[in-house]
């Protein structure tokens, strides 16, 4: 089982926007500076939960855009889809 660590910080001003440090955690899980990570907001649990992304490459002949527009529509007809998987 995953070792769990907690941690208490104070959240700060950072210009404009509010955050936090937590270097140590970032790194626990394999983070350096300028990997993208998912952040999903459950708001009705009051939790905020920060995912490392893989690096993949995209095959030849495969764009950037082309995944971007797929995602799209992947989230906008995502209850049809679901809805086709169970027929």
């Amino acid at each position: 089982m995953a070792k769990v660590i907690e941690m208490e910080r104070k959240v700060s001003k950072f210009g404009n926007s509010l955050g936090i440090t937590m270097t140590e955690a970032l790194k626990q899980i394999g983070l350096e500076a300028g990997d993208s990570v998912q952040v999903d907001v459950r708001e009705k649990d009051g939790e905020i939960v920060i995912k490392r992304l893989n690096k993949v490459s995209l095959p030849s002949g495969i764009s950037p855009d082309f995944l971007d527009t797929l995602n799209q529509v992947i989230t906008e007809y995502d209850e049809t889809l679901r809805g086709l998987k169970d027929r």
